[in-house]
């Protein structure tokens, strides 16, 4: 019996993880709406940022702010989602308009250009380009995904 059950839940891990998203960005649809702030998601393809869950869903939001936003706290915006669910984070290049890996980013915050809802840590793959940026448009510092706390939100809304 034991060997059954061994068996059984083997089966059932396997086949969860054939279900299991492969991580890669999507295209959102044009009914996609940001669970955050209710906008949709499509009309802002140079802000877009979305997280890929576990089970093959995803969450598409028009700005990094509202990514992080939701990324505190998913269960807020989508009843049952846990953070464990996430296995990517996506965000938008500001100069290459690219989709990259949003834990990797460079955020600049307190510059002088806006996004969908306003004031946006806009994101960088190269630490050079976020330099530049922030001297262009009057950033106030460039930060790494992880120094994105509820306090720079507070201070962007």
């Amino acid at each position: 019996m034991r060997r059954l059950a061994a068996g059984l839940a083997v089966a059932a891990l396997l086949s969860a993880a054939a279900w299991a998203s492969d991580g890669k960005p999507v295209k959102p649809k044009a009914g996609d709406k940001c669970p955050v702030c209710g906008m949709f998601v499509s009309k802002y393809p140079d802000f877009l940022a979305e997280s890929i869950h576990r089970d093959g869903s995803y969450a598409v939001f028009d700005g990094a702010k509202d990514l992080f936003k939701y990324l505190r706290n998913p269960g807020t915006f989508a009843p049952g989602r846990r953070p464990s669910d996430i296995v990517a984070i996506y965000v938008t290049d500001y100069y290459s308009l690219a989709l990259i890996d949003g834990k990797r980013a460079l955020y600049v915050v307190g510059s002088d250009v806006y996004g969908p809802m306003g004031r946006e840590p806009i994101p960088f793959a190269a630490e050079k380009e976020a330099r530049e940026f922030l001297a262009d448009h009057k950033g106030k510092r460039i930060l790494r995904f992880e120094e994105v706390t509820a306090d720079v939100l507070k201070g962007l809304d």
